[in-house]
């Protein structure tokens, strides 16, 4: 890791609970009185006059690192952050309130972003390039916060064991033929909930109930805790279909190209497939808005959009944009269109639909 920034990070880590104006100028501190070397090239052109923007990820930092890297080089404004789950950056966030040196927050799935909203801890970002380049579907309604980078959620199938003609929608799944032939990711994860959640939008919270428990009588064994286990599952002929997000089986395809497992795009014929987001928002109490709107705008931007979204094989939520070559082989499909801020507003009734239908 960059040394420049290794001092930031652990400046941040133990200012966890300290004054926010003190946390940014200890950081600040640490950049001016780093040896040459360990200085930013960014951090060396423009001195104190550019005002470092200080982003709270729960995207991991080689999935971040390179772009902030890129940003700085080009606008000569530093970037520093800190990486920690969703959760924990939230209630961090509300803790430090006005003394917060965060200015964005950068977090993955609508529902994630959505609480935030409801927290309180987002501010309206006044953006006619966000506007221009982020579709409704895939930014708040009240513009606390944008999508960035866009991951479907769909069907993955033995291709030697199953005929995808007979594989049609999500909600089919739950269907007599796939009894015994299911494996799917735990209910605890976001990424289901967020699923079921569109799914309670688009049928109500009775019929969504139905489609879960179709899904929770035809499995073939007890949830899994990541998507890379759904398909090794697949793989070793554990059960023959399930539900992820297609960069995790990106990952296992470029691992081994030759795997027998492939992607469905579901409900074609209805709402599209479920597709959701990583995003990010502007705190409430950041003190650099201008800056940090800079940055959300230049990751929104063409050339930032196709580097960002192919690095972790998602798509780009621009869409004057391409995914990269890799993820466009996988072929194109009608997204679900429906605004994503309902995976957060009904998270709390999909987590009840799950519950009761018993899925673990």
């Amino acid at each position: 890791m960059n040394k420049w920034l290794v001092s930031i990070v652990a400046a941040s880590a133990l200012t966890l609970t300290a004054c926010g104006d003190s946390e940014k100028e200890q950081a600040k501190t640490n950049e001016q009185s780093a040896t040459p070397e360990q200085q930013s090239p960014a951090a060396e052109k423009q001195g104190a006059a550019q005002k470092e923007i200080v982003v709270y990820s729960s995207r991991k930092e080689h999935l971040i690192k390179p772009f902030f890297e890129q940003f700085t080089k080009e606008t000569g404004i530093p970037v520093v952050y800190i990486t920690d789950g969703a959760a924990p950056l939230i209630s961090r966030l509300k803790a430090e309130g006005e003394r917060s040196p965060a200015d964005i927050l950068m977090t993955v799935d609508a529902g994630n972003l959505w609480q935030a909203t409801q927290e309180g801890i987002l501010q309206p970002i006044e953006s006619d390039v966000l506007e221009s380049n982020i579709p409704e579907s895939l930014q708040d309604p009240g513009n606390e916060w944008f999508g960035l980078t866009v991951r479907a959620r769909t069907i993955v199938y033995s291709k030697e064991r199953v005929n995808p003609e007979n594989l049609t929608t999500y909600e089919a799944l739950g269907d007599e033929q796939w009894k015994g032939r299911l494996c799917l990711r735990t209910s605890k994860k976001v990424y289901n909930q967020s699923l079921v959640a569109m799914l309670v939008a688009r049928h109500g919270e009775e019929k969504a109930q139905e489609i879960v428990e179709g899904w929770v009588a035809n499995l073939a064994t007890d949830p899994f805790s990541n998507d890379t286990k759904v398909m090794n599952a697949i793989e070793a002929g554990a059960c023959d279909v399930g539900i992820v997000n297609t960069y995790y089986f990106g990952r296992l395809e470029k691992e081994n190209p030759e795997i027998p497992v492939a992607l469905f795009w579901p409900n074609q014929d209805t709402s599209g497939v479920h597709v959701n987001i990583s995003g990010a928002g502007i705190t409430k109490h950041s003190s650099n808005v201008e800056n940090a709107t800079k940055l959300i705008e230049w990751l929104s931007s063409a050339d930032a959009q196709q580097m960002y979204a192919g690095h972790n094989m998602e798509y780009p939520a621009n869409a004057e944009i391409k995914p990269v070559p890799e993820v466009e082989a996988w072929g194109s499909f009608k997204a679900d269109d429906m605004n994503l801020s309902k995976a957060g507003e009904l998270q709390p009734q999909a987590v009840k639909v799950m519950d009761r239908s018993g899925y673990k």
